[in-house]
């Protein structure tokens, strides 16, 4: 016993642990779940179907048998129930089975039927009549509906009954009544069932007339499920013919301490319904000894069993014996005693076979019959069934798993089966939030690439206005600075004509052409480069004193200067060079055609606003442009962004006055 355990032991934890961290995570899926990132959830998924694929199966059990036990029926859900189930001795026990009845729901597939919504586990000893509870589940605990068995993994405890208590019942499928159902209850002590066939007390019984809901059918070890471990190969089970004498035998090569036999029944037939009832090469009495003598001179009997109702006929028939010592095993299908004579469920001998998928024999825990020899005093007539199928550990689906290990793996397959809609669907759901997100995401680069296309759009009408601005300045430029220049280079040729006798003056006239003309040079310079600098002459008021000067020689008048000339500092460089060139412009004209004697310039600089009037005592503008600002100037003023305005006064002449706002849109000039 000690060395399987410790063989098995901690594959049953991992069963059990993961079994349980699975039902906690049904119970809190739609929290947790949230919780995980898709890539957690991902893997998820691809751990639960890795895992369910060599999970053993629910195959489900068909003709007739042993159902389980059933409680009276109550009118109401909270009436409590409870079986118990006495021990032949106290046993350390660390895990409790719960197998649910099934029925088939033609809509949702097999269901529990009468499994307790809420129930509680106590466990106790001869001198402890009241108990401790050691497992309780609650209606929020969700532990049905199911198929599977509930696994309930307990703390090691000596215990020498167990009950279990269902406090809050469900309702049967055939008439909605409240009932307490199970097919089975296992109690396991390492890999031992401490409960198989064991004494069964209950608060009530719903027995028919063929005893079918016996309260001691929730420990006679038949489940509603057969052993499909969904690994390993597939074997034939082995089944005596007509007329060939029904003993077999087992060598176990050594002897060996008999405790516990498992006899698995052959496999029936996949069709609906069976030609057999479940009961095919069991005879109706079984007897099983064991002897150190190959001869049986000395044989022991082990088991003596003999069916007195089709309910005691299962996939798998488990009995634990006293512990008896032996090497060789056989198995008689012996004459029915005297009592069950004539009885309908007891077939002439003539019909009598023997057979089974697989017989187990244990010994401190481990199957000793597993790959041992079994033979009879004749040989099979069929081929595919033979001997060694009886111990091969292997029946119609595959490999026969630990009885407590088979259970592990269908609760947790159950769990699985639960959890996995719930990942699925978390799943779907971050799928259709990840491409709701991308129809967004797709929309949204289509209007970034639009406003990409509206932009570089614009950009390229502003760029096309921009250099249609700086053609505009670029001749505004030549014409106002250049035109100047070269009017002024003019008067002073001509002034150098009139000059030839006088050598001083004409020698200080030529030296103020060669000024002009390299001031003219640097013009054209500045208007080519379009030079953002302080401008041609360093300082604007500096530059208009000295223009005024320059051009307006032969005239009477002054440039005058109002307020604070940090507000002309403040200024752009390319707004000082306009302002300065519509001055320029305005003392050009009025040398060439105003036919003036005298004119006034004024310059007032305040923080919000700066305004230029230029007045003079000519004749005035043209009657056909009279009122309107000559096209040069009208040009300059919209480069600066102001408005320009002319005025005639009543005793003659031209006032041009030129209205600027220091800052636009809060930013300055």
């Amino acid at each position: 016993m000690d060395h399987y355990f410790k063989t098995f032991w901690p594959l049953i934890m991992v069963f059990a642990c993961a079994g349980s961290a699975f039902a906690a995570d049904t119970r809190d899926a739609h929290v947790r779940l949230k919780q995980l990132s898709l890539p957690e959830l991902q893997h998820r998924l691809v751990e639960i179907d890795r895992r369910l694929e060599w999970l053993a199966t629910f195959s489900l059990r068909s003709g007739i048998g042993v159902i389980g036990y059933r409680s009276d029926w109550r009118g109401v859900p909270d009436r409590g129930e409870w079986i118990q189930i006495d021990f032949d001795q106290e046993h350390p026990i660390d895990e409790i089975v719960l197998v649910p009845n099934l029925w088939r729901d033609t809509d949702k597939g097999f269901q529990s039927d009468g499994f307790p919504q809420s129930l509680r586990i106590v466990v106790g000893t001869a001198n402890d009549p009241e108990g401790t509870v050691i497992a309780e589940y609650g209606q929020d605990d969700h532990v049905q509906p199911r198929i599977g068995p509930l696994v309930v993994p307990i703390k090691r405890v000596i215990a020498s009954w167990v009950r279990i208590e269902a406090t809050q019942l469900s309702r049967r499928a055939f008439d909605g009544e409240h009932v307490f159902q199970l097919s089975e209850v296992f109690v396991f002590s390492k890999m031992e069932n401490v409960a198989l066939r064991q004494e069964v007390k209950a608060s009530s019984s719903s027995i028919d007339r063929v005893g079918a809901w016996a309260p001691r059918f929730i420990v006679d070890g038949h489940t509603p499920y057969l052993m499909d471990s969904s690994e390993g190969s597939q074997s034939r089970a082995y089944v005596s013919r007509f007329g060939e004498q029904p003993i077999l035998y087992l060598d176990l090569e050594s002897e060996q301490t008999i405790s516990r036999i498992h006899l698995h029944a052959v496999d029936q037939d996949d069709t609906v319904p069976q030609a057999y009832a479940g009961d095919l090469g069991i005879p109706n009495r079984l007897k099983i000894e064991g002897s150190d003598q190959q001869d049986f001179l000395n044989p022991v009997t082990l088991l003596d069993y003999q069916r007195t109702n089709i309910n005691d006929i299962g996939p798998i028939m488990m009995w634990r014996i006293p512990e008896t010592t032996c090497r060789y095993v056989r198995l008689i299908a012996a004459e029915p005693q005297a009592s069950e004579l004539g009885s309908p469920l007891v077939r002439p001998q003539r019909d009598i076979r023997i057979g089974f998928a697989e017989i187990e024999l244990y010994s401190e825990g481990k199957n000793v019959a597993l790959g041992k020899r079994a033979f009879a005093d004749y040989q099979p007539t069929v081929r595919e069934r033979s001997f060694s199928a009886l111990t091969d550990g292997e029946n119609l689906f595959g490999e026969i798993l630990p009885i407590r290990t088979w259970l592990s793996e269908l609760a947790e397959r159950h769990d699985l089966d639960r959890l996995r809609p719930l990942v699925v669907a978390e799943l779907n759901r971050r799928y259709a939030r990840q491409r709701d997100q991308l129809t967004w995401v797709t929309w949204l680069a289509v209007f970034l690439a639009v406003g990409i296309g509206v932009t570089f759009l614009i950009d390229r009408i502003i760029r096309m206005r921009q250099l249609a601005e700086l053609r505009c300045r670029f001749a505004a430029d030549l014409h106002d600075e250049l035109g100047a220049d070269l009017h002024v280079i003019g008067l002073l040729s001509d002034l150098a004509r009139t000059a030839v006798g006088s050598p001083e003056k004409h020698e200080s006239i030529h030296q103020r052409i060669r000024v002009m003309t390299e001031r003219s040079g640097d013009a054209v310079r500045y208007c080519i480069n379009m030079l953002e600098a302080k401008g041609l002459y360093g300082d604007l008021l500096d530059d208009m004193r000295r223009s005024t000067d320059r051009i307006m020689a032969d005239f009477e008048g002054e440039f005058t200067f109002e307020d604070d000339a940090e507000v002309l500092r403040g200024l752009k460089p390319r707004t000082r060079a306009d302002l300065f060139l519509f001055y320029k412009e305005c003392l050009v004209n009025i040398s060439r055609h105003s036919n003036a004697t005298h004119f006034n310039s004024k310059l007032t600089a305040h923080p919000h606003e700066i305004r230029l009037v230029v007045c003079d005592d000519g004749h005035g503008l043209a009657d056909a442009q009279f009122d309107a600002v000559p096209s040069s100037l009208a040009r300059r003023a919209k480069l600066l962004g102001a408005n320009v305005s002319v005025q005639h006064p009543e005793g003659g002449g031209t006032c041009i006055t030129l209205k600027m706002k220091t800052r636009k849109w809060g930013f300055r000039k």
